[in-house]
């Protein structure tokens, strides 16, 4: 018989998977029918990755995880050992905690921009987003703070910079969907940005009619697209003139939109959904027409990942392809060929060990008390479009992933930095999205791959109890990296919600930049 401590542990864990099975069979639900799409279609919709890349191979100075690739095992969290961090080939140079780092943040030349978090960051100083000078790299240090309501609102996923036309622009986004606020900013002195916008966006009596979530550039940085979450409402902001943004198209892209990616000539809209992403030809809104058509072109879904987060259009051999990215349900990042636009197909899936479905009571067991979010993907930046090298990302729990991607056949991992966990710091870190909701410290995000697992018969109960199952309420006992890492170099500048932004190195000779290095982030 299990004793009362061991029943008291499943309980949370039993509730979970019977009221996940549950939705799954209610009437209403959602399924997939064959009689709508071809054969090939229904066995992609069904494919689960169950292969992990190669791991990397540490060289010195490495301090390496203690278990599966990926995971912060439960001895290693309550130990403390996790407060140290793990790290292969690459190092950390300097860094700025301040009060943590909002959701995404971006960065320009030797700057970066500190996204903000609603409603923490008003309770701290350097209220807003934090600018940060890191032309010494070992010490960056800040230097203004942008205050304007957009900034002051929270710009999860919004804050997105146009290098060519030194823009950085962002939207106020308080709790998962904002309303009308957005800022634009003159960044050709990147330390100290400056405001174009004092009307319209900016103004509290003259917002935009928008609605946000996420946001992202056009490729020639003319049109500020943002995505509203539920039900797909999608706005183009035209900032040809930055001084002036207008809305110029406003649409219905299905039942969700999320993040997104562009084609090279700005005329394929990659809008991601609830699981994959629809293609929409936008070219009338790239090419200013009068009363713009948006047509739908095609779809891709999938059960191998949830929250599809955003895309990065790349191509290999001159042939168009998208690094695309799941912040749900242990989907990790797919290579889809897109060489036709109503069929996208996925070539190639990154996965890391603890995101394989026999690996998920593993999972469960060591990240209960890490918050809703676990092992997950979250936002990636290949090292140049063409024929990318190297692909970054962060993996939220798992810390900062670099792949060798120049053979989109072979990929393989060589290295990775997961920051020290900063364990029972709520206080330091009001900007920190993890702190703030370690109220939720069940991976709710883990749910359905551990649900798949169980109807399977590869998920072991006793793998899933630990010493961490009681633990529902957050202890940060690893960090949350979902800011995309952004290429200098032999470089990296990273952002974790805990211990903010932090410059990067690669070490061990394992990564030559190309002489054409183009951070590409996607939008």
């Amino acid at each position: 018989m299990r004793s009362l401590t061991t029943a008291c542990r499943a309980r949370p864990l039993a509730l979970l998977v019977a009221g996940i099975v549950a939705a799954m069979m209610l009437p209403g639900s959602v399924s997939a029918n064959p009689q709508f799409i071809g054969g090939d279609a229904v066995r992609e919709f069904l494919d689960v990755g169950r292969t992990a890349v190669p791991r990397a191979e540490c060289g010195p100075g490495s301090m390496p995880e203690s278990g599966l690739q990926g995971d912060v095992p439960a001895a290693d969290r309550d130990s403390g050992r996790s407060t140290q961090g793990y790290r292969c080939n690459m190092s950390m140079v300097g860094g700025y905690t301040g009060r943590g780092a909002g959701i995404t943040s971006t960065s320009f030349e030797h700057c970066a921009y500190m996204g903000s978090f609603f409603p923490g960051n008003l309770f701290a100083e350097g209220r807003g987003v934090q600018v940060l000078d890191v032309a010494d790299p070992a010490n960056p240090r800040p230097t203004v703070t942008l205050t304007e309501p957009a900034m002051l609102g929270g710009t999860w996923e919004s804050l997105k910079v146009h290098a060519d036309r030194k823009l950085l622009v962002g939207t106020g986004v308080p709790a998962g969907v904002g309303v009308g606020y957005l800022s634009v900013y003159d960044i050709s002195d990147c330390a100290y940005p400056r405001l174009l916008n004092p009307g319209a966006g900016t103004n509290l009596l003259m917002p935009l009619p928008i609605t946000t979530h996420e946001a992202g550039f056009s490729p020639d940085g003319k049109t500020y697209w943002a995505s509203g979450l539920t039900p797909g409402f999608v706005s183009a902001v035209d900032i040809s003139d930055p001084a002036n943004p207008r809305v110029i198209w406003q649409g219905l892209t299905g039942i969700e939109s999320h993040g997104m990616g562009f084609s090279a000539d700005g005329t394929r809209m990659y809008i991601s959904a609830l699981s994959g992403f629809t293609v929409l030809d936008v070219g009338a809104i790239q090419r200013r027409e009068p009363a713009p058509q948006v047509r739908h072109l095609g779809r891709i879904f999938w059960t191998d990942g949830q929250a599809t987060q955003h895309s990065i259009a790349v191509t290999y051999d001159g042939r168009p392809y998208l690094y695309t990215v799941d912040e749900g349900g242990s989907g990790g990042v797919k290579l889809i060929d897109v060489s036709d636009d109503t069929a996208p197909t996925v070539t190639t899936k990154i996965k890391l060990e603890i995101n394989l479905p026999q690996n998920q009571d593993a999972a469960i067991g060591s990240s209960m008390g890490g918050g809703a979010f676990a092992y997950e993907s979250h936002y990636c930046a290949a090292d140049r479009p063409d024929d990318p090298t190297a692909l970054a990302c962060g993996w939220i729990s798992s810390g900062i992933r670099v792949f060798d991607v120049r053979d989109p056949e072979n990929i393989h991992e060589i290295a990775y930095f997961n920051p020290p966990a900063r364990t029972g710091r709520f206080a330091d870190l009001w900007n920190s999205p993890h702190a703030l909701a370690s109220v939720i410290g069940f991976p709710a995000l883990g749910v359905i791959p551990a649900v798949r697992a169980v109807l399977e018969g590869d998920f072991d109960p006793s793998t899933a109890l630990t010493s961490r199952t009681d633990n529902i309420l957050g202890d940060l006992s690893t960090d949350w990296c979902m800011s995309p890492p952004e290429w200098r170099g032999d470089q990296l500048y990273v952002a974790c919600a805990d211990n903010g932004f932090m410059v990067l190195r690669l070490d061990n000779d394992v990564y030559s930049p190309p002489a054409n290095q183009q951070s590409t982030v996607g939008s």
